[in-house]
């Protein structure tokens, strides 16, 4: 779907899809900026089952999720 969205409108196509890219891994870049410890998780389930809706929240507060600190 995305790719026929690009084919049908030229450059600005392109444009669109990358910026819907963008939006759908936004869970995945949250984690990886706050240097979450189940970024490769969070990257799976957000890849997998983000296109429910469901799975990209589920995504997004575990990536917002603040993890416990091991040790001291």
């Amino acid at each position: 779907m995305l790719l026929m969205l690009a084919q049908s409108s030229g450059t600005g196509g392109l444009v669109e899809v990358l910026v819907l890219l963008v939006l759908y891994f936004v869970p995945t870049i949250v984690a990886e900026l706050r240097k979450h410890h189940n970024t490769l998780a969070i990257g799976a389930v957000n890849l997998f089952l983000g296109w429910t809706v469901i799975g990209w929240v589920a995504a997004l507060v575990w990536a917002l999720y603040r993890s416990q600190k091991t040790g001291s």
